[in-house]
């Protein structure tokens, strides 16, 4: 998908930064980032594409690197995930609206550039 500078992208531009700040630096992410760490070593940037709050856990969709999305449920006052499932891009984006691959276009673009530049 080809980005046009719009609204839509610049706000979701300015979300997927600040999730990306936050799992690298927030301390009530660190379980996530660890797990994340765990299962891609070679991890060199990540963006949240969405979270879900649910009464005892937390869902997090997390791109990786620019290949892959993680699915990934995290229990409340527990150190591992309880399911994680691992989502191949192309897989991924068939299954999204409109407005969805707007934004993951928009986070393969962030992703893109924090590689170039590492």
């Amino acid at each position: 998908m080809k980005l046009n500078d719009s609204m839509t992208e610049n706000g979701y531009r300015g979300l997927l930064i600040s999730s990306r700040h936050s799992l690298f630096n927030d301390p009530s992410k660190r379980q996530l980032y660890a797990c994340l760490k765990d299962l891609f070593p070679k991890m060199k940037t990540a963006y949240i594409l969405g979270w879900t709050p649910e009464q005892g856990e937390d869902i997090y969709r997390v791109l990786i690197n620019t290949d892959t999305v993680c699915a990934i449920e995290l229990e409340h006052g527990h150190d591992k995930p309880a399911a994680i499932e691992t989502i191949q891009l192309k897989e991924y984006e068939r299954q999204l609206s409109k407005t969805g691959r707007i934004k993951l276009a928009v986070a393969l673009d962030l992703a893109e550039k924090d590689i170039a530049n590492v």
